[in-house]
């Protein structure tokens, strides 16, 4: 059985020790993942164990013959040959079984005296090229590269076409086809869509050798491992079942050592306290040097505990009041090439409240979307409008390149936030990865991805009712996450985003928008009830497993049921002319309808605000008389909104 072992590792940088006596045992089967906080050391110590980092003592012993296939975060590229000619690299070791069974038999050929040990070399080799799937090498790679979310039509592009996220997926397929005894995997799924990710976690769930993996996605790890390793300080420990139930006896597990951490803080502020106030006065010198020594001793034997487990809250500022309507798209058409149209005849209502995820495979025009709802492209056709009192907050990975300049993070979000966050500064940026003294770098000096974590925060401080979020989690760990989900959660607003963290998606999103190959289709309902509907739709059988809530989608004219599509669309093909004629002049007569209601709905928020407005003046609110006519009129105005939504409601649905 193929095995790689490590005994008392260990590895210091400077006067910190990243790994002290560390031993792990990695072997056929095993299914394991490497979790610990940010900066514990993870990816070094995957790269002992790949051999690329040597430790300061400890053994490494690996049985013979055993491949171990490393792959790094980020950094690979590829050039100078198609993808599939890459793709073939990772067959070089059946290449070279192949050459040494070639030469095996030329030498055969020159009827050599040691016939028999020659001929049981070379049937140990062939045996090892069989079992290595060498010769089905050209059906694998295109498995693993479709699998990953490539097309055929790039197995003939140049590698050097591909984006850096793309270049990862290469470097990644790479690693899976070289058929290793031993996966060793930093952030895997770090550039992958939720598509390439469930064929992931399907590879990994059916691969022979042993693994082990750092990865911040939860739903990942629970489905594709069966032990955890955390390093924490320095040290390794063995977790046996899931991720899930890791944190759930981590949290039991350290509740003493949480309390103990929370004692030892009061008493070191303790001394603390008597020293600073005492400290300068001579009737109290000796008292204050005692108490000194008594807090070396203290610090000495300092408590830490994970900064998983410091628990981090925040709200975002209150959500200014909006209509029940927030967005209204018609006809939304997009293309970049004039040929093909990433975005088709896209129709959608989105309410107050609603938590949309747009899903779909890289390329789909997820990102188009999310850019035309924030104003961000209006190089399209159709329409998109807002409703009353909607105020937009937007964010993508493009908003990192506009965070610069010599301002430390915590002054740039300083001048950003409003004074009743100021205070909670500090924790907010600790739950997005800026510890300490990180607070202090000069925003010039920020890595791409811390840049992206400053630009989401920032978002997060400014009074907004319509988040447009994509790919909010790149660059967060799993604590991290989960503050923002929570956060999310929380939020008085509504939400629309983009992500490949399913556990993140599962946990947020009420609505689901998918967009394949230029269509649409809405589910009214969470991931999973969309998951249920798209692997009934696949199995041809019908989802009753799950009831989705009742949602408001784009309006659509009536017709018989034989002739409505599976998207909820009439299929005019058939319908006759006059039938046809019939449904055209219903569709505009409700369409009319509906923006006449929705733009009395509009006139009354209006008119409703104003009077709130009103509400706010002191020489109303002081008045007694003044402010309940004035509140009279609001509960009025209210009555009238809740009428005409009630008729808008019938409209659309």
């Amino acid at each position: 059985m193929a095995f790689v072992q490590f005994s008392k590792v260990s590895l210091a940088f400077g006067d910190r020790d990243i790994l002290k006596d560390v031993t792990v045992n990695l072997q056929k089967g095993t299914k394991a993942a490497l979790t610990g906080a940010n900066g514990a050391g993870k990816s070094t110590l995957i790269k002992v164990m790949a051999g690329l980092v040597n430790p300061d003592s400890g053994d490494r012993v690996a049985q013979k013959d055993a491949r171990i296939a490393y792959l790094p975060q980020s950094g690979l590229t590829h050039h100078g040959c198609t993808l599939l000619e890459e793709a073939d690299k990772a067959f070089e070791f059946g290449y070279e079984l192949q050459r040494k069974i070639d030469e095996i038999g030329d030498e055969l050929a020159n009827n050599p005296a040691n016939t028999n040990a020659l001929l049981e070399r070379q049937a140990t080799y062939i045996t090892q090229l069989e079992e290595s799937g060498w010769h089905r090498r050209q059906a694998l790679a295109e498995s693993v590269l479709l699998g990953l979310g490539f097309k055929r039509s790039d197995f003939e592009r140049f590698t050097e076409e591909f984006s850096g996220g793309w270049q990862m997926r290469i470097a990644l397929a790479k690693v899976l086809m070289t058929g290793p005894d031993i996966l060793l995997l930093d952030e895997p799924t770090n550039y992958l869509d939720i598509e390439a990710r469930n064929w992931l976690e399907q590879f990994l769930q059916n691969f022979p050798g042993g693994f082990l993996l750092v990865s911040h996605d939860r739903y990942f790890l629970d489905v594709t491992i069966n032990e955890v390793y955390e390093l924490f300080n320095g040290d390794l420990k063995r977790y046996p079942g899931n991720f899930t139930h890791y944190e759930q006896v981590r949290e039991v597990e350290l509740k003493t050592l949480i309390a103990a951490y929370e004692q030892q803080q009061q008493e070191i502020h303790k001394l603390e306290d008597f020293i600073n106030r005492f400290g300068y006065k001579a009737t109290k010198a000796a008292a204050a040097q005692e108490r000194q020594k008594m807090l070396d001793k203290i610090l000495a034997q300092k408590i830490e505990i994970p900064e998983s487990l410091k628990k981090i809250h925040f709200t975002f500022p209150p959500a200014p009041h909006s209509g029940r309507l927030v967005l209204r798209m018609n006809g939304i058409t997009k293309s970049y090439d004039g040929k093909r149209n990433v975005l088709n005849n896209l129709e959608m209502i989105l309410e107050n409240g609603q938590r949309l995820v747009v899903a779909g495979r890289n390329g789909e025009g997820k990102s188009t979307l999310l850019r035309i709802i924030a104003g961000e492209d209006a190089d399209y056709k159709g329409t998109s409008e807002l409703g009353a009192g909607v105020k937009i907050g937007y964010f993508s990975q493009d908003n990192a390149e506009t965070i610069k300049g010599s301002q430390t993070i915590l002054e740039y979000l300083e001048d950003e936030a409003p004074l009743e966050l100021i205070p909670k500064l500090r924790d907010m940026l600790g739950a997005f990865l800026f510890r300490g003294d990180d607070v202090y770098k000069s925003l010039d000096m920020l890595s791409g991805g811390e840049k992206s974590r400053v630009a989401l925060l920032q978002l997060l401080l400014r009074p907004v009712n319509l988040l447009v979020l994509d790919e909010p989690t790149n660059h967060l760990d799993m604590h991290s996450k989960d503050v923002l989900l929570q956060a999310l959660k929380d939020f008085g607003g509504t939400v629309i985003f983009v992500s490949h963290d399913r556990g993140f998606i599962e946990g947020l999103a009420n609505r689901v928008l998918e967009l394949k190959d230029g269509k649409y289709k809405y589910f009214p309902g969470d991931y999973q009830y969309y998951m249920s509907q798209v692997e009934a739709e696949i199995n041809g059988t019908s989802a009753e497993s799950k009831t989705a809530p009742q949602a408001t989608q784009a309006p659509s004219s009536t017709a018989n049921s034989s002739q409505v599509s599976s998207t909820g669309e009439v299929d005019r093909s058939k319908l006759s002319y006059e039938e046809q004629k019939k449904l055209d002049a219903e569709k505009r007569k409700k369409e009319k309808e509906i923006a006449k209601a929705e733009e009395l709905i509009a006139q009354l928020e209006e008119k409703k605000a104003a009077l709130e407005a009103q509400m706010a003046n002191p020489e109303v609110y002081s008045n007694g008389e003044k402010a309940k006519a004035v509140q009279a009129e609001i509960d009025r105005v209210s009555a009238e909104i809740d009428t005409a939504t009630e008729a808008w409601e019938a409209l659309v649905m």
